[in-house]
Formats: C-alpha cells, structure tokens, sequence
C-alpha cells in the first residue's frame, strides 16, 4: 500500500466542521487555539457558531480549513501515532496546498495561518467584487480542450482561462465577468454544463497577480523548511522537497492553474499512490480521486470515528 493526504480547498467549508474533532481529542483543540492565537480572532466560534455568510468570506474561510485539515493530522499523530510519514506524498487543492506544507512541517502552523488570511485578504483586493467570475464546466464533453476552447472564445472580450482542472467532467474557467460569460455561451454550444460559481473573486487567473505580488513578499519573510513528505504542488503535477521552488510555486498558483487531475494522475501512475486520505472538511477530493484514479481507494477523515477507523486499517 503506498499512501497520499489529500488538503481540501475553498468550498469545502461548512459550520461545525472540525467541532466533533475538538471535543474529542485535545491535540485537536490545540490546533483551533494556536490558529486563534496566530490571528488574534476567535476564528473556532465562528466555525462552530457562524454565521455562514461570514465563515464563506475568503480570509475566513482559507485559514479555517487549513485549521481543521491539521486538526484531523495532529490527532492522527497524538491519539493513534499516525504521522504524516507514514504517506509517500501530499497534495492540496489551492489553499489546501499550504495545510499539506504545515501538514509536512515545511511551514509552522502559525505561519500557514497569517500566510492564509492574507492570502484571502489579497485575492479579494485583487478584483472588485463583481468584476470577476468563475464558471465550473460539467459534464461528459466537460475536458480541458473543451474548457480551453470556451476559454478562448471568453478572452475576446477579457481575461479567461482554465482555473482547475478537476477532474474529466469538471474543469473551471475564471476571469473578468463579460469575458466568463461569453466562455459559457462557447461551452454550452459545444456540449457542456455550466455553472456559475458563488465566489467573491476570480480565482486563478490573471487578475489575482496583485494578490500574487502580495504574497511573493509575504512568503520572501516566511521561513519553508524541506517538507517531511514530498509535495505534489498544484502548478506542475510532480512531486518537490525544495523549499525555495516551493516559495516560487506558491507564488505562481495565485494566478496559475491548479492541475488536480494531472496531480492525481501522476500520484496513481507514477508515484505507485494506491490509496487517498482526504484530511479535513468535506470529502470533495475523496470524490474526484475516485473519478481519476478508479483502482484507488480513498477515504475522507472528518470525525473522530473516521481516524480510528483509518488507523485501524493501516
């Protein structure tokens, strides 16, 4: 068995999540308290407690899940001595990316928590609120040439490109909001769904490279050791432990695509990846490893009972 954590990303978020986790284990608590303490903001109420329009804000919502994906990896290690070594590689779907690096100790858990509220803060000073959009493609002829060539046609009237490449069936475009809404016209006509996603900024693309430049200085002071176990970063699919190309790509996926299904695929066919555990929120990415990597089996790790019973099986 060769093993991969998988770090959810924005979208995942929901009230509560993490809440049973804290009850149950005190490394768990510890994790809600330190991001507390990093923030100088009562950042677990507002999980456990809402309101939902708040915790959905983009500053909130990114270092609330890092909290609770590091809350589920702490406890692994504390409560059944399940440590992040014990996986060949790790991988986080955009912010996710940076729960996988603290996950991994190349970040401290304070750092990835102020790295991720400014990160937030940053993309939505980016855009307007209104200016941008993203759209998700969906369906059987949702594929990246399809998205590619919607994309295309968006870019006549403003910045559009493919944000995420998901999975076969789910790829995301993003840009100004003209230019989006001319993709999905060129989408629906060549066969697919679309979608209009409920985001406060575009996403991964090139109207976030004030944000980009933002946390090109952010992380320039931020210290990134070697991570414990390699990083398949979003931007290139393949695997890294060097800190400095790390900061680059960090850098890089402001703006950049996030290539999940190349990740993915790349973990499965060449990194010998036969089974995915998705650490926190949700189990988005337990559903698309299980569309891209079939003979894989994945679990998603919300509750107390679902890290017993992934010790259990190890």
């Amino acid at each position: 068995m060769s093993l991969a954590f998988l770090f959810p990303g924005q979208g995942s978020q929901a009230i509560g999540m993490g809440q049973a986790l804290a009850e149950a284990f005190p490394s768990a608590r510890e994790v809600f308290q330190e991001v507390d303490g990093a923030l100088d903001q009562h950042l677990f109420r507002l999980i456990c407690e809402g309101p939902e329009d708040e915790l959905t804000l983009t500053e909130n919502a990114q270092p609330a899940l890092m909290a609770v994906s590091l809350a589920v990896v702490r406890a692994l290690k504390a409560e059944f001595g399940v440590g992040i070594e014990t996986a060949a590689f790790v991988a986080g779907h955009s912010l996710g990316e940076y729960s996988a690096l603290a996950a991994a100790e190349a970040l401290t858990l304070t750092d990835a928590a102020r790295l991720l509220k400014l990160r937030g803060q940053a993309m939505q000073r980016a855009a307007p609120v209104g200016a941008g959009a993203m759209a998700s493609l969906i369906g059987p002829k949702s594929d990246v040439a399809l998205a590619e060539e919607a994309a295309r046609a968006g870019s006549a009237v403003g910045v559009c490109v493919v944000a995420n490449d998901n999975n076969a069936g789910n790829v995301v475009i993003s840009g100004a909001k003209a230019a989006v809404d001319k993709a999905i016209e060129k989408a629906k006509e060549l066969g697919a769904r679309a979608i209009l996603l409920n985001v406060s900024a575009p996403f991964h693309c090139p109207l976030m490279q004030p944000a980009a430049d933002e946390m090109a200085r952010a992380l320039a002071e931020t210290t990134i050791v070697a991570p414990k176990t390699p990083l398949v970063t979003n931007v290139t699919a393949r695997p890294t432990l060097d800190p400095d190309l790390i900061r680059k790509l960090l850098v890089e996926q402001v703006t950049g695509r996030v290539r999940w299904r190349e990740s993915l695929i790349w973990l499965a066919e060449e990194g010998g990846v036969d089974r995915f555990a998705e650490a926190g929120a949700g189990k988005v990415l337990t559903g698309m490893a299980k569309r891209i990597a079939p003979d894989a089996t994945g679990m998603a790790l919300n509750a107390p009972a679902d890290l017993e019973a992934f010790a259990a099986s190890l």
